[in-house]
């Protein structure tokens, strides 16, 4: 029998040694998910059987490996939200959430939302727990990205509130699809691929699909294609949100007053990076 608390001080110093930036976090997650419980009771749980042991273990020696510690769970937490996620989906990055805050504070009860280049959901589906009677409509056309969305999706929270397009917002026939929104939509919101080709990345983030992750040269060509389709959607007076790289701040504000977009403006995080940009349609 082995104190749960000699165990996560181990593996703390076992994943910090091998580059994992969150160390002493993911230790006591991961031993909270191999003894069952809550990490906040790590400190008076009991002493942890051999069977618990060895399933820490497996579990380390994975994020050991810098697997990435949401693939490892099955889960990501976004907001209010538990997501599925796994190899074939992007993970969902707190930093997003700021995105998600901006989005469900530009519109009121009922509203029309649609969230392109959906992924797991993350958007959207905070947008649809948030916003009362929200009708949200999520486009996304990777079939394995597709699973983890609609498994999301189907959650009894959101059950007749989400509703999952397979689509690729680049498709000249979407509009069409759409036709019965066009210019009805109050909030359009989106976490597009937006990372230079050729980019370095950490191990974890290497993890995630490159069609989720890459956009041309400069970080830029699915957002060139979205801000004039989210120009096509919104109502006037309608609001988007779009995430961008850290490099790309000015060039996607440029690429939004092109489309057509006022009172564009520039959001950091909470590390003070360019992280999104936000416009309106001129009522």
């Amino acid at each position: 029998m082995t104190r749960p608390t000699a165990l996560a001080a181990a593996a703390t110093a076992r994943l910090a040694a091998a580059g994992v930036p969150s160390a002493r976090f993911d230790a006591e997650v991961l031993l909270a998910e191999a003894l069952g419980i809550d990490r906040g009771r790590i400190p008076i749980a009991d002493d942890a059987t051999p069977e618990q042991a060895a399933a820490y273990e497996a579990l380390l020696a994975r994020r050991a490996a810098r697997e990435p510690l949401q693939h490892i769970l099955g889960r990501a937490y976004f907001g209010p939200l538990t997501l599925a996620v796994g190899p074939g989906v992007f993970v969902p990055r707190p930093e997003t959430e700021l995105l998600a805050v901006w989005a469900a504070r530009q519109v009121g009860r009922g509203a029309g939302i649609v969230d392109l280049c959906a992924g797991s959901g993350a958007l959207g589906l905070y947008l649809a727990a948030t916003v009362p009677d929200a009708r949200v409509v999520l486009v996304e056309r990777d079939p394995d990205a597709l699973d983890y969305l609609r498994r999301n999706a189907a959650t009894a929270a959101l059950a007749g509130t989400a509703t999952v397009l397979d689509a690729d917002v680049r498709d000249p026939g979407l509009p069409d699809r759409l036709a019965a929104l066009l210019g009805t939509v109050d909030l359009v919101v989106t976490n597009p691929p937006y990372v230079p080709e050729g980019a370095d990345l950490d191990r974890e983030a290497a993890a995630d699909p490159a069609a989720a992750l890459f956009s041309g040269a400069d970080g830029l060509d699915l957002i060139r294609d979205l801000a004039p389709l989210a120009a096509r959607l919104l109502a006037r007076g309608g609001a988007l949100g779009v995430e961008h790289d850290d490099s790309n701040g000015d060039g996607t504000a440029d690429l939004l007053r092109a489309a057509g977009f006022g009172a564009v403006a520039q959001h950091r995080d909470l590390a003070g990076r360019p992280r999104y940009v936000t416009g309106r349609m001129d009522p």
